[in-house]
């Protein structure tokens, strides 16, 4: 399993969604830390990935060891 960190824009943002919302994307995350499945895709226009969460998207950066969670929000917000 791959360890999972936070940027502090990223956690900040986390803390603001309701709990089952927060606990939604904290569930999809360690699940795709563990096996690498999950409704990802390569963003376009600059690095990382996209991992959908109902209505929501978490953008994450991944090396061989660590997965990076750069933003999460909105999907009607989160590009911008």
């Amino acid at each position: 399993m791959k360890a999972i960190t936070y940027l502090p824009a990223a956690a900040k943002a986390l803390s603001k969604f309701p709990s089952g919302v927060r606990e939604a994307i904290i569930a999809k995350l360690n699940r795709y830390a563990a096996t690498g499945a999950g409704r990802t895709k390569a963003l376009k226009g600059r690095a990382g990935i996209r991992l959908r969460v109902g209505t929501y998207r978490v953008i994450l950066e991944e090396t061989k060891d660590t997965i990076m969670v750069v933003a999460a929000g909105d999907r009607r917000d989160i590009y911008r």
